[in-house]
């Protein structure tokens, strides 16, 4: 029987209603086809066999920081997970484990930490008997980034149970399974051993010692295992030694401890990279040789960096969640994650401003859509179905046009420009907008200022912009941006642009620097028609 982790946490509380209900059991978004998954593997016949708890598991590798990829996999599991609650009415209890895999061997000094000479004399052992080089406030160096990946998740408002791999060993909790895989030695080895070059078969074993003379954890050939005795026999400076495999003393390689963490407790649920998909099969034959059933998989595709090649947290490529969060909501980095997450993407700070906006779009749609409509609409995963009511009068990728037609460096400037646009909108009763102007000078500063590019308008580009600017000195000074938007489109038309894209882009390329913006009109109805044509005049007189 598994030894399942028997916690109660509280997850959010859920509305569900029979509508819900129905319309969950045909949702085409893709939590809701994993959830369906899930709840068929307990089917046996016309009747359900739920165990005492559903357990979905994430795991880290604590050699370093949290990071993105840590946050995708656990707000893509959560929104499973509330899936899989809505189809069974909330009726079967569900955990998150997050799994420290912190009794791994410290196999280098990260990159950017403190006292590396210190660290490097404890190369080769488990991340928690390394000393922390921050401070004395955690014993280990494995401690302290466990907790740094609560912190992390807890900031998120993530509902999980942290585990740890060095607790679980050296409390014997996984002591069964360790004897199991004793048992299962040869079948394990009949696995692994294919999938090896010739000279790794010949010292590879399932079974890593912890040795008792360095610490360290030893990647040595077994002589012998006595699955009853509870040992391993294995030769370490050319002696011959003896030692227990329980309570901590061993350990299994990382992809046999993948199988048998699933075997030992339980799992039922577990999403990973596409750098795990050929090796899943090896998980799923390791966890069935030691009495195990496999649990159900979800591989995503990576992420990739500015370049197109594949993000890495060893090679600091990409983008940081800290980053993300420097220029955007938390919902929006969501909104990524929860975007077709089986194609590869580009996470690099060029696609925040339009998660962003997206974000917005979908949760002002939300409120006129049905429910079964609204399951498909990513701010019901975000939000666990119940997503905050947001106006937001103007755009992110807008903010980004008022900061550079303004110049703007504080909020007070952006927020004179938005109420006169809105007399209803203050950062008082719009904190969410608020939020947006802080990010959108962030963003501004760091990403647009430093590509800004001005060029000079063609003969045929200032006749047309010159009269644009009368033409909207002449209208009304209550004109929306229908209208300014029409009056910009007329001009450009009787000015013989045949292609009107390129006569908008000119407009972007010479007033603002960049090669693209929000429609013209909307813009002008912002910045305000009497600043637009003052920019336009100011422009054509450089």
């Amino acid at each position: 029987m598994p030894d399942r982790i028997m916690t109660n946490p509280t997850f959010p509380a859920l509305t569900i209603t029979p509508a819900l209900v129905e319309a969950a059991q045909t949702s085409k978004a893709w939590p809701f086809e994993e959830a369906r998954k899930l709840v068929k593997r307990f089917r046996k016949g016309k009747d359900i066999a739920w165990p005492d708890k559903v357990l979905f598991e994430t795991g880290y590798g604590p050699s370093g920081l949290p990071h993105i990829g840590t946050f995708g996999e656990v707000v893509r599991t959560s929104m499973v997970i509330t899936a899989f609650r809505i189809l069974t009415e909330d009726k079967v209890p569900v955990d998150l484990i997050c799994f420290s895999d912190d009794m791994d061997g410290m196999r280098k000094v990260p990159g950017g930490v403190p006292n590396a000479d210190m660290l490097a004399a404890h190369l080769g052992k488990p991340l928690t008997q390394v000393p922390s080089p921050f401070s004395n406030e955690h014993s280990s160096f494995g401690e302290h980034n466990n907790a740094k990946l609560r912190a992390f998740l807890d900031a998120f408002g993530f509902t999980y149970t942290f585990a740890s791999a060095t607790q679980h060993y050296t409390s014997g909790r996984f002591d069964e399974a360790l004897k199991a895989a004793a048992r299962a030695y040869d079948a394990i080895m009949e696995i692994m051993l294919p999938t090896l070059g010739e000279e790794r078969r010949e010292t590879y074993s399932p079974f890593l010692p912890i040795s008792q003379k360095t610490g360290q954890v030893l990647y040595v050939p077994m002589l012998s295992v006595d699955p009853e005795a509870g040992t391993l026999t294995f030769m370490e400076d050319g002696e011959e030694v003896t030692q227990s495999f329980l309570g901590g003393m061993a350990k299994l390689q990382w992809k046999p401890d993948f199988g048998m963490r699933w075997a030992a407790l339980g799992v039922d649920f577990e999403m990973y990279g596409k750098d795990h998909q050929n090796n899943s099969a090896l998980y799923d034959r390791i966890c069935r040789a030691l009495g195990g059933r496999a649990p159900e998989h979800f591989i995503y595709e990576l992420f990739l960096d500015e370049i197109g090649q594949k993000i890495s947290k060893t090679s600091g490529n990409g983008i940081a969640v800290e980053d993300w969060l420097r220029y955007a909501p938390a919902e929006s980095l969501a909104l990524f994650m929860f975007t077709k997450p089986r194609t590869a993407k580009r996470l690099y700070f060029d696609v925040i401003p339009r998660a962003v906006d997206e974000y917005f779009q979908h949760l002002a749609a939300f409120e006129g859509q049905d429910e079964k409509v609204r399951l498909a609409n990513p701010v019901w995963h975000i939000h666990n179905g119940t997503p905050p009511e947001a106006t937001m009068p103007v755009s992110f990728s807008m903010l980004l046009n008022l900061v550079s037609a303004a110049n703007a460096s504080d909020k007070a400037t952006l927020w004179g420009f938005i109420s006169k646009y809105d007399d209803t909108a203050t950062p008082q009763n719009n904190p969410k907008l608020d939020e947006l102007v802080g990010y959108a000078i962030a963003y501004f500063e760091d990403f647009v200022k430093p590509t800004k590019e001005f060029r000079a308008p063609t003969d045929q580009e200032r006749a047309a912009m010159a009269d644009l600017a009368e033409r909207l000195a002449a209208m009304p000074t209550d004109s929306d941006a229908e209208a300014l938007q029409t009056e910009t489109f007329s001009v450009g038309k009787d000015h013989g642009f045949d292609n009107l894209r390129g006569w908008f882009q000119a407009l972007y390329q010479v007033l603002l620097g960049q090669d693209q913006g929000p429609r013209f009109g909307s813009f002008a109805a912002v910045y305000g028609k009497e600043e637009t044509v003052a920019m336009i005049r100011e422009r054509l007189a450089t």
